[in-house]
């Protein structure tokens, strides 16, 4: 149970907090007023998801560009594609989300916000426009934001491209780890 309990995540400073708080207030009130000022829907519910990765992480490799703009159209196309044979049944999304889950991890984009993105669409099923708008169009704001705002705080987003030769073009297995609560 003590393992449930820990937090593994590291203390956050007050000022790196209200800055990741207000970076996500300023992505989302920037995607919603642009949807009003369109008269277009520009915003979704796991848009939320993808600002606390962008701001409170955003050198994780899920929080890169072309893992938040790649991972919610690829589950977006997945989801649209399923929504024209099947039900909106709880199988059908579960058959979403999977199905999502594994072709971000093969095109190495997974944005774990865009996991939500089967269940949204599955059930509202939107027309195929729902992948320009909200999703592409949305996604690219939010992406833009974060780029000024880590700009305006000294914070490098996104990362760097490291040389090629440092890109896995295959991630190796992990090896197994057995603990000692393992083999008791």
């Amino acid at each position: 149970m003590k393992n449930f309990l820990m937090r593994h995540q590291p203390a956050t400073r007050k000022r790196d907090a209200l800055a990741a708080g207000l970076g996500g207030l300023l992505a989302i009130f920037a995607v919603g007023g642009l949807s009003v000022l369109a008269d277009a829907p520009l915003l979704m519910a796991p848009f939320g998801a993808s600002c606390v990765l962008l701001f409170s992480v955003p050198s994780s490799p899920l929080s890169q560009p072309i893992n938040v703009i790649g991972g919610h159209v690829v589950a977006t196309v997945i989801s649209l594609v399923l929504t024209t044979f099947l039900p909106a049944e709880w199988w059908a999304l579960a058959i979403g989300v999977g199905l999502a889950i594994t072709v971000m991890g093969l095109l190495r984009i997974t944005h774990p916000p865009a996991g939500a993105d089967p269940i949204v669409i599955m059930l509202a099923a939107p027309s195929f426009d729902f992948l320009f708008t909200p999703v592409l169009l949305g996604s690219l704001i939010l992406v833009i934001v974060a780029k000024a705002v880590h700009r305006t705080t000294g914070t490098a987003y996104p990362l760097p491209v490291p040389p090629t030769a440092q890109i896995p073009a295959q991630m190796p297995e992990p090896a197994l780890v057995r603990t000692e609560t393992d083999a008791a």
